[in-house]
C-alpha cells in the first residue's frame, strides 16, 4: 500500500468524470484486493467485501465517491473547435484560458479553453463570466482532423498537475472525493489482521457528482444495517464564512443532520475523544448533499453517519487537503468499526 500522500497524488492525476470512472476504479480495485473480494457495480463503481454478513451482527457499508466533476464534448464545429457542457458543478470561473485534456477512445488530446485577449475585449465583455455553452475548446485541428480524434460524448478534464504545498497539504483536482477513498483504504490498512465479528463492505461509488446513483444502487445491493459516508466539506479560507467551514488540519468533521443517525454522530465524537483523534462538528439543518442522503433511505432505511474531510477550493482544479486529516479520518473509522463489531442487531 502506498503512503497516504502518494495515494492522494496518484488519485488526483487520474481522470474519472462521472459516468466514466474506469481509470481510478481500476487503481482502487488493485489496492482493495488485499483486503477482500472485489467486484464492480453495474454503474461503474467498485465494491470490496472485507467481511461477509454475519447472522445477528451489524453489517457496515463504508462509502466514498470516486467520480469527479468535468465536462463532455457536445459538438465539433466547422472550424474544429469543440463545444462542451458540464458534468457536475464545475465552476466557470476556473475555465477561461485553462489547458484541458479530452479523453478519447484512442487516448488523451490536449486542448485549451479559448479566451479573448484583453487587447480585443471591450469593458462590458471583460466583466462577463461566459456560460459554458458560450465557450470553445481549441485542440489545434481543422474540423476534419478533429473529428478523427474526438467525438461527442468524450469527457474533458482540466489539465491540473497535483502537487504538495507546505504544511503537509496536497493540492490538485478530484480530491473531492478521492481523499475520502484514500481514507477508506488507510482505515482498512489499520484493520488488517483484525478478526471482525461483523459484516464490512467498502464502496467506491460512481456518479455522486450528478445525483448519487452509484451509492444508491450499491447500497440496495449490499443491504447493510449501518453505513458511514466519507466525503469532503469546506475548509476555511479568508473569503469564506467561518461558521460554514471547518479548519484544515484540525481533524475530520463529524456530521449532524436530520437524515443522519444521531447516535452514530455522537459515538464518533466520543471515540475521537477517547482515542485522542482531533475532530470537528458539521451541523446541517436538512440534507447533507452527500451520498449519505441516498444510502440512508435505501430499502427499509440504513442508520447512516457522515465524516467529512476539510478541503479548500472545492470543485476547483486546486482542491487542497491535509494528509493528517485524511489519516485521522482513517483512525476514526477504524475505531468505530472495532466498537461496532462487538454489538448485536
Amino acid at each position: 500500500m502506498p503512503d497516504t500522500k502518494q495515494i492522494l497524488l496518484d488519485f488526483s492525476a487520474m481522470a474519472g468524470v462521472a459516468g466514466a470512472e474506469s481509470e481510478p476504479v481500476k487503481y482502487a480495485a488493485g489496492l482493495l484486493e488485499k483486503f477482500g473480494k472485489v467486484r464492480h457495480t453495474a454503474l461503474g463503481g467498485v465494491l470490496c467485501t472485507v467481511s461477509g454478513p454475519k447472522e445477528g451482527k451489524p453489517h457496515l457499508l463504508l462509502d466514498a465517491h470516486i467520480d469527479e466533476i468535468g465536462m463532455v464534448v457536445t459538438f465539433v464545429g466547422d472550424n474544429g473547435f469543440l463545444r462542451v457542457t458540464n458534468i457536475g458543478g464545475i465552476d466557470r470561473r476556473a475555465l477561461m484560458a485553462s489547458p484541458v485534456s479530452v479523453h478519447t477512445q484512442s487516448g488523451r488530446v490536449t486542448g485549451v479553453v479559448c479566451s479573448t485577449p484583453p487587447h480585443l475585449t471591450d469593458s462590458a465583455s471583460a466583466k462577463k463570466n461566459p456560460k459554458l455553452d458560450e465557450l470553445y475548446i481549441d485542440i489545434g485541428f481543422s474540423k476534419e482532423e478533429a473529428e478523427k480524434r474526438v467525438s461527442p460524448g468524450d469527457r474533458v478534464t482540466l489539465l491540473s498537475p497535483s502537487g504538495e504545498l507546505l504544511g503537509g497539504i496536497v493540492s490538485g483536482k478530484a480530491l473531492d472525493d478521492r481523499a475520502g477513498c484514500a481514507a477508506l483504504l488507510k482505515a482498512l490498512e489499520l484493520l488488517d489482521g483484525c478478526d471482525l465479528d461483523m459484516g464490512l463492505t467498502v464502496l467506491f461509488s460512481s456518479m455522486e457528482e450528478v445525483g448519487g446513483m452509484g451509492a444508491k444502487t450499491a447500497a440496495y445491493t449490499v443491504n447493510p444495517t449501518h453505513a458511514i459516508a466519507v466525503d469532503v466539506s469546506f475548509a476555511f479560507t479568508p473569503d469564506a464564512k467561518p461558521e460554514k467551514c471547518g479548519i484544515l488540519g484540525k481533524g475530520p468533521m463529524v456530521g449532524f443532520a436530520p437524515i443522519l443517525a444521531a447516535d452514530i454522530s455522537r459515538e464518533l465524537c466520543v471515540l475521537a475523544e477517547q482515542n485522542d483523534i482531533p475532530y470537528q462538528k458539521e451541523v446541517m439543518g436538512g440534507r447533507t448533499g452527500t451520498n449519505a442522503d441516498n444510502i440512508a433511505v435505501s430499502r427499509n432505511g440504513v442508520r447512516t453517519g457522515l465524516i467529512s474531510i476539510p478541503q479548500k477550493y472545492m470543485h476547483m482544479p486546486v482542491e487542497s487537503v491535509s494528509v493528517c486529516d485524511v489519516e485521522n479520518t482513517a483512525k476514526l473509522l477504524a475505531a468505530y468499526i472495532k466498537k461496532l463489531g462487538g454489538r448485536e442487531v
